[in-house]
């Protein structure tokens, strides 16, 4: 087979790759070895800055087919037919760890999806478990902080998780699932993903309907002990990631089962919790699982860069029929996700292969860093204009959200939105041998700071569960 010529990125040929252009046999080199230039200068600026959090990260191609009419509640063209397809790219991370951390530490799980429909990339910008830490967002930075390192030692740091976590209540269920067995997932696909906000679903009639999304692995849930999650992470770090590469190349393609839990939208003014609150479930009892479709991971990335690692995900990334809620922590998202994105990889990232729309993209955008493709040509870049541009179409518009009430800063911390009753449900759901993993978790933590947190902590423990809090309390010698 004849060779491809080595050449330059400006595609003029390279005559010798291996020895730089120097003055003499000995002698010093020369500033004109461009080849050596370009190669340096290129080497320096391989790596884009890592996300703040979801940084380490395995990804994969797929397919979503609908199983079930849902067409009740949304007209979104992906969910238009039973059998209808839709190609998909999904991104699978932990979130506090660097790029080069280990895969299988106790961790909240990124379950990020993109969906190629029709009418654009809708993005489900989610986890593997069904609630948050938090509840809005002007706490996300402080959140994100305890879960990284200390600025003195540059070490994590046990006492800054539980020295924030005492005194920011709502965080109780979450805490709890993340201890639990579920904290650590045996691998990807054996971890059920969750939009975990509230979304909204709009009909044909142009209806509202509250939305929540479960992914829910068929390969069921499996979970990895603490003490095989430690070895592993000095052993393989990387051991979710090649074990979904691995399955897929052998053609075990695993496949999640989507569902909704939908909510009449006049039906929230009333409802016991705040449906809208990050760190509540709505309980299956009072809105049931409703099958929409299958999702399938069958092809993996040619080139991890390019597909993984400049893979962007919105939640503002909504088609018609898809569209937000009030929730505090979604409408912060809908803006900070994106500015992330044009940050780390730029102004025009939703141009690059893995982020570009399978349909028809226009619009006035031009210009900025690295815009590769026609930059809009001689067309016009501004609205209204007389030379058929591209206009907006009344016909998808949303129907108005009603609101009420002054602007103010509202305290969530009243009422039946009652932080403590979900993490204690959720307790003593479990059977007693899980219940027991969880309380020697969490004491294994906590043994590591001072009384005064333990103390601070077992008071809400208790208040969650009497039990809960006096296994912990058992468990730490208090």
């Amino acid at each position: 087979m004849k060779k491809k010529k080595l050449t330059t990125s400006a595609g003029a040929p390279v005559s010798d790759n291996q020895n730089s252009l120097t003055a003499g046999e000995r002698g010093p080199t020369l500033l004109q070895d461009h080849v050596l230039l370009n190669k340096l200068a290129h080497f320096n600026r391989e790596r884009i800055p890592e996300r703040v959090v979801h940084a380490k990260a395995a990804g994969a191609h797929g397919t979503f087919t609908v199983t079930k009419d849902v067409t009740q509640y949304t007209k979104a063209s992906i969910f238009a037919k039973v059998g209808k397809k839709t190609p998909m790219f999904g991104r699978f991370s932990t979130v506090a760890g660097e790029k080069g951390s280990a895969d299988t530490v106790r961790d909240v799980r990124g379950f990020a999806l993109k969906f190629y429909t029709d009418q654009g990339n809708w993005d489900m910008v989610g986890n593997n478990t069904p609630v948050f830490f938090i509840r809005d967002a002007i706490k996300f930075p402080d959140f994100i902080h305890t879960q990284k390192r200390m600025a003195q030692t540059n070490l994590r740091s046990h006492t800054m998780w539980w020295d924030f976590w005492s005194q920011v209540p709502e965080a109780l269920h979450q805490v709890t699932i993340l201890f639990s067995d579920r904290g650590i997932p045996k691998g990807i696909p054996y971890m059920n993903g969750y939009s975990s906000h509230t979304y909204s679903f709009i009909n044909a009639r142009n209806e509202r309907f509250w939305v929540k999304f479960h992914f829910k692995t068929q390969q069921g849930i499996q979970c990895m002990p603490q003490a095989q999650a430690d070895e592993l992470a000095g052993q393989n770090p990387d051991y979710h990631t090649e074990q979904l590469f691995n399955m897929i190349e052998k053609g075990e393609y695993p496949k999640w089962t989507l569902y909704v839990q939908v909510m009449p939208e006049l039906e929230a003014e009333n409802y016991r919790w705040n449906p809208f609150d990050l760190t509540k479930v709505w309980p299956h009892a009072d809105y049931p699982l409703i099958e929409v479709g299958e999702m399938e991971l069958n092809k993996n990335p040619e080139n991890y860069f390019a597909e993984v690692e400049q893979s962007a995900f919105s939640p503002a990334n909504v088609v018609p029929g898809i569209s937000f809620s009030p929730c505090k922590m979604l409408q912060a998202r809908i803006f900070s996700y994106a500015d992330a994105h044009r940050y780390r990889l730029g102004a025009n990232y939703e141009h690059l292969p893995i982020n570009r729309p399978q349909c028809p993209v226009n619009n006035y955008q031009r210009d900025g860093a690295m815009r590769f493709d026609g930059n809009g040509g001689a067309s016009v870049n501004y609205e209204p204009n007389s030379f058929n541009g591209p206009e907006a179409d009344p016909a998808f518009a949303e129907p108005p959200l009603k609101i009420s009430g002054n602007a103010d800063r509202y305290d969530q911390k009243r009422g039946v939105d009652d932080d403590y009753v979900q993490p204690g449900n959720l307790f003593r759901l479990m059977p007693d041998d899980e219940k027991k993993r969880l309380i020697q978790n969490i004491s294994a933590s906590l043994k590591q700071v001072s009384k005064d947190l333990q103390e601070k902590m077992v008071a809400h423990f208790r208040k969650a569960d009497k039990d809960y809090g006096d296994g912990i309390a058992k468990e730490i010698g208090l």
